[in-house]
């Protein structure tokens, strides 16, 4: 079985990073993880990916991360 991978395509979801062979995007992974979500959670929810879809998910966005110049978020003042 093939490892899967992220793929982006402009007929897909805008062309945003999704698992391939679905239209699941990568921020809808991270979205349902930050908001608390479990793994088992998103895949009884999506039971067309798998676990490793949701690691290769993960592994694009830390790549991103990597990639990127991230700026903090600006300093509230109360």
């Amino acid at each position: 079985m093939d490892t899967p991978k992220i793929v982006s395509d402009p007929a897909i979801m805008m062309g945003k990073p999704v698992i391939a062979g679905t239209r699941i995007t990568v921020e809808r992974i991270l979205e349902k993880l930050a908001a608390g979500e479990t793994v088992e959670q998103i895949l009884e929810a999506h039971p067309h990916i798998s676990r490793e879809g949701i690691q290769a998910a993960l592994q694009f966005a830390l790549a991103t991360m990597r990639n990127d110049l991230v700026y903090p978020p600006p300093h509230r003042v109360a």
